[in-house]
């Protein structure tokens, strides 16, 4: 079998259970080796839909194909292809590190000798040192991740599902996991990505965006940016003197909309930069203004949160 083109592709990938619409015409295309993040709230049928690419659940309506596998032919050959990630029930708290990569082994069919070199291999590829005889509860953050993801490859996958892998991982451990993202889609992986966090998410290739089980936008980092602020983008603070009620005078003014705080601060999209530069002064010196660029956590507000607000 030659190599496909795609890594992935669905063509209005659909999932209902009873007249509910989980996943609903969905459409989208991922190619070999890239990082692709898959963001949306939750209840937004990013897990449904992972749970079809994986081989685990048969669509309702559309095509899906997986490492060249139509999922219409059955679901066996794409689950041999694909490696799954879950932050939570990869492996099993009171078993060894030995322990869970021979069960994985086993649902695997995987012989002892090819387990034993391909332990090897990915034990380095990871960077993972700890004794095999370790229970996994006993192990830090960074080193479940790195177990959990050596688990998922065993058996060699062409496209790693990786769902919210880093979630309550120290900072550092994340960036150290993020490399080897990095050095797994160079060797020519696909990595199927979901996180919550924005900064992850800016080291993605591409990104799909869903809300209620529809996909309302996919584009790398920056063009998603580009295309959801079309206008200036200010970040505004205030000092002890800032005048009473300044935030419900910009609120209510015309020449900004969907003001929105951002920590201690606020970000407020400008339609005329006249008109707000006179509300600037009058709101005097206390009131800081400062145009930025807007952030992929911006581009989330306005798609999928502000929908719903």
């Amino acid at each position: 079998m030659s190599a496909p083109a795609w890594a992935v592709e669905c063509e209005g990938l659909t999932v209902r259970f009873g007249d509910f619409a989980a996943v609903d015409d969905v459409s989208f295309r991922v190619a070999p080796g890239e990082i692709f993040g898959f963001l949306g709230a939750n209840g937004a049928g990013k897990t449904t839909t992972i749970r079809v690419l994986c081989g685990l659940l048969t669509p309702s309506a559309g095509r899906v194909v997986v490492a060249g596998y139509d999922a219409r032919d059955g679901l066996t050959p794409i689950k041999r292809k694909v490696g799954y990630m879950s932050q939570r029930f990869t492996l099993y708290d009171d078993l060894s590190v030995e322990e869970n990569l021979n069960f994985a082994a086993a649902l695997r069919k995987i012989p002892k000798d090819a387990l034993a070199r391909r332990t090897r291999e990915l034990f380095e590829t990871v960077g993972f040192d700890q004794p095999v005889s370790t229970l996994v509860r006993d192990l830090a953050g960074g080193f479940r991740q790195e177990l959990s993801l050596a688990a998922a490859m065993l058996h060699d996958p062409e496209i790693v599902f990786l769902d919210e892998p880093t979630a309550g991982v120290a900072p550092a451990a994340r960036a150290r996991f993020w490399d080897l993202i990095r050095r797994i889609a160079g060797a020519g992986k696909t990595v199927f990505v979901t996180t919550h966090y924005m900064d992850e998410a800016e080291q993605c290739g591409r990104i799909a965006l869903m809300r209620t089980g529809r996909l309302i936008a996919l584009d790398s980092p920056a063009g998603l940016k580009a295309s959801s602020f079309p206008e200036p983008l200010y970040e505004l603070s205030a000092g002890p003197g800032a005048p009473a009620g300044w935030i419900q005078r910009l609120k209510a003014d015309p020449s900004a909309f969907e003001v929105a705080p951002y920590g201690l601060r606020w970000h407020a999209s400008v339609r005329d930069e006249a008109g707000f530069a006179r509300l600037r002064a009058e709101f005097g010196a206390e009131v800081e203004a400062t145009r930025i660029a807007p952030t992929l956590e911006d581009v989330f507000i306005r798609l999928v949160e502000g929908k719903d607000r």
